[in-house]
């Protein structure tokens, strides 16, 4: 039970980074987008792999202990977080990091790159409270409505879960708190649409 828990705490530590990862483009406001940019994407590698192995360990554990897998509520919106989060990482380096993406292809999917972030983190959230449920019912069903101090503390954890995550959707949504373009950001990115798009500024107006 330990060794999965260690485990759990692996994703846990997952989901951390991922916040930090998210909020990139409210802090580093100053600095230059592809410095940003790629402090964005290493975040979100770093808690990929870091959910990668907590993954494999909980698999392993569940093995070794002959418990049934991908039977719970909680591990199949687990595992669909998981697979999301790769898709909108590799998605996000294909088209914001690697030349090639055109300027029209950048400008549509990056509404849709946002919106994914944002279910994501609610995703994330819905599953670390279902986590918290599961474990409960497991270790003390019995007393749980009873109202025992573990319980009271878990509901009072789940709570503020859903007020930290409803902060950070806040932030993430409100126009006046996004990163504003540099002057140079703005001059290259009419360059690379003139590039990508074989337009010209003359000819745009």
């Amino acid at each position: 039970m330990k060794q999965s828990l260690s485990a759990r705490h692996v994703l846990h530590a997952c989901f951390l980074l991922h916040l930090p990862a998210l909020l990139v483009y409210r802090i580093f406001r100053k600095e230059s987008k592809r410095s940003t940019k790629i402090l964005h994407g290493l975040l979100h590698a770093v808690a990929l792999v870091i959910a990668l192995v907590g993954l494999i360990a909980v698999f392993e554990y569940h093995k070794k202990k002959g418990f049934p897998n991908m039977y719970s509520l909680h591990s199949w919106c687990g595992i669909a977080a998981f697979s999301f989060y790769w898709l909108q990482w590799l998605l996000g380096l294909v088209f914001f990091l690697c030349p090639g993406a055109s300027f029209s292809f950048r400008s549509r999917y990056k509404p849709q790159h946002v919106f994914f972030g944002v279910f994501l983190l609610i995703l994330s959230i819905a599953t670390a409270l279902l986590g918290i449920l599961e474990l409960l019912l497991f270790k003390i069903s019995d007393s749980y409505s009873s109202r025992v101090p573990e319980g009271v503390l878990a509901n009072i954890l789940g709570l503020l879960l859903v007020a930290f995550g409803a902060v950070l959707a806040y932030i993430l949504t409100r126009e006046e708190w996004r990163r504003p373009p540099l002057a140079e950001e703005l001059a290259l990115s009419m360059d690379f649409k003139t590039l990508t798009e074989g337009e010209s500024p003359a000819g745009s107006h």
